[in-house]
């Protein structure tokens, strides 16, 4: 079993006119993971206008500390109060970077693309941090400033800007290049 942290991702479709009992139901949720051995954090990501499919991610330490809170009787009982507020989940697990961009089946965009999304997702928020605290940080040696500056910025990474950032550019990362497109379009010898 791996050591390195695992996301656990779902996808919830909000039922019809159950938003708010959704809402104290998934912070209910969210409160009982974050009593457990190895939770490292959670986030939610609320869909944008015109959907209504919220993204939940639970990060904990391994797989063991992850399989513990999903096969407690009290995330069941959690669970099982959460019925009628929600369409069936989509879960993802993840380990790594590279795992943010793949599909249900493994298949990711190339390393480049990864790389650039989060680039993307890094420099506008790096930017933004040190504008607000650079000179504040800026004055303590180099270890407590990156160290400070990198408990910071992590979980806002993790959680928030790199799953928005890779759901903004999903048809450019999951996309076929142009190029591609139109020589599979051109008649093939054999067909003519």
């Amino acid at each position: 079993m791996s050591n390195a942290p695992v996301t656990l991702m779902v996808a919830r479709r909000v039922a019809r006119g159950r938003y708010r009992a959704f809402s104290v139901w998934l912070e209910d949720g969210r409160r009982l993971a974050a009593g457990f051995d190895g939770f490292l954090g959670s986030g939610v990501l609320a869909p944008p206008p015109g959907d209504d499919e919220y993204q939940i991610v639970f990060r904990f330490r391994d797989q063991s500390t992850l399989a513990a809170w999903e096969h407690s009787a009290s995330r069941h009982a959690w669970l099982a109060r959460g019925q009628g507020l929600f369409e069936a989940p989509h879960e993802h697990r993840a380990t790594g970077l590279g795992s943010w961009f793949q599909d249900a089946v493994g298949n990711g965009p190339p390393r480049w693309k990864q790389a650039m999304a989060i680039w993307l997702a890094f420099f506008p928020v790096s930017l933004v941090f040190q504008w607000l605290f650079g000179d504040t940080l800026g004055t303590l040696p180099l270890f407590p400033r990156i160290l400070l500056s990198t408990l910071m910025m992590t979980p806002l990474m993790v959680f928030l800007f790199i799953p928005l950032v890779t759901r903004l550019l999903a048809p450019w990362l999951n996309g076929r290049p142009a190029m591609q497109g139109r020589l599979e379009r051109l008649p093939h010898p054999s067909r003519a």
